[in-house]
């Protein structure tokens, strides 16, 4: 097990539930996993096993044993990572687009998690189980950019929490198909998942809130080069919101796929995936409050794809 960590009830709350209660208190950790700690006995009341309807009692000290992620759930493996920055509570890395950040369905292994596991020799944050240690947020396959990965739990936790709280500055880069109007934008449609097809998701209204804003930073032959920043964390936000717009991105096998064949016609440029980079990612450092910024340069595939329409421009 990991370090414990002790929290101190303040108030007697004798209508309350021990796992409602320490949700409430525990950003990122849901109420589902934290009952499943306390059933397994790594959650305890004054040293003493409980249930998660134990009421909380003023003066209670509880303590909270972290699951290891070094279970066989997921192994180390010696894959190559661009670190862009590392130090004892957190790696930032540059994620290649080819990888997929935690095993899932049809990925075992060989995933970012694998990588990391290797990198940090298993020192990583249990917060989020043995399938996804030190996973603090995701990017989806075929995204690249800035990922940041936390190594113990206090930095999972603060982390998580600035996520939620929209307390991290995200910035992405993209090319989209269309000649982008206007050059700025703000786009405010709330997303879930699609009513029909489950592996999408789509602007639904009533669905929580979502919000991005943009600059076309270069037009392009039938396309644009694109910044945005994300105010919100939703799954698949800025794909979904460049296709509301009518500007989906290109090379998107989800949401472009009409727009990315008509582009490809168009310029004879058949990009490998989606053009969607995380270029900076920008927060306060959990334990000594420092703004950090990180920088991602973009990716041999993406500069390859932006020269070739740009020289198409210039003919």
């Amino acid at each position: 097990m990991s370090n414990p960590d002790n929290i101190v009830i303040e108030t007697s709350l004798p209508r309350e539930r021990l796992d409602r209660h320490l949700a409430s208190l525990i950003t990122g950790v849901s109420r589902a996993a934290l009952q499943r700690l306390i059933i397994e006995g790594r959650i305890k009341v004054n040293g003493s096993l409980v249930k998660p309807n134990h009421a909380p009692h003023a003066g209670d000290v509880i303590t909270i044993h972290w699951p290891s992620p070094t279970a066989p759930v997921a192994q180390a493996q010696d894959i190559p990572l661009e670190v862009l920055f590392e130090d004892e509570d957190l790696i930032v890395i540059n994620k290649p687009a080819n990888l997929v950040v935690h095993p899932s369905a049809g990925h075992d292994d060989g995933t970012i998690v694998n990588a990391l596991l290797h990198h940090c020799a298993g020192q990583l944050s249990g917060v989020g189980g043995v399938e996804r240690p030190g996973i603090v947020h995701r990017l989806d396959l075929g995204t690249s950019g800035c990922l940041v990965v936390a190594k113990n739990d206090r930095t999972h936790i603060a982390l998580t929490e600035r996520f939620q709280m929209r307390q991290v500055e995200k910035f992405y880069q993209c090319i989209v198909c269309g000649e982008l109007t206007p050059a700025t934008g703000d786009i405010r449609a709330p997303i879930a998942r699609h009513p029909t097809q489950r592996q999408r998701m789509a602007i639904v209204q009533g669905a929580k809130f979502a919000r991005t804003t943009y600059q076309r930073l270069e037009s392009l032959p039938g396309s644009a080069f694109v910044e945005a920043k994300l105010h919100t964390g939703r799954t698949h936000q800025i794909r979904v919101h460049f296709q509301h717009l009518g500007f989906p991105i290109f090379g998107d096998e989800v949401y472009a796929k009409a727009q990315t064949k008509k582009l490809t016609q168009l310029t004879g440029i058949t990009p490998a995936r989606q053009m969607l980079h995380a270029r900076r990612l920008a927060f306060r450092h959990p334990r000594n409050g420092r703004f950090c910024e990180f920088d991602a340069p973009l990716p041999q595939d993406f500069r390859e794809v932006l020269a070739a329409l740009r020289e198409l421009a210039a003919v």
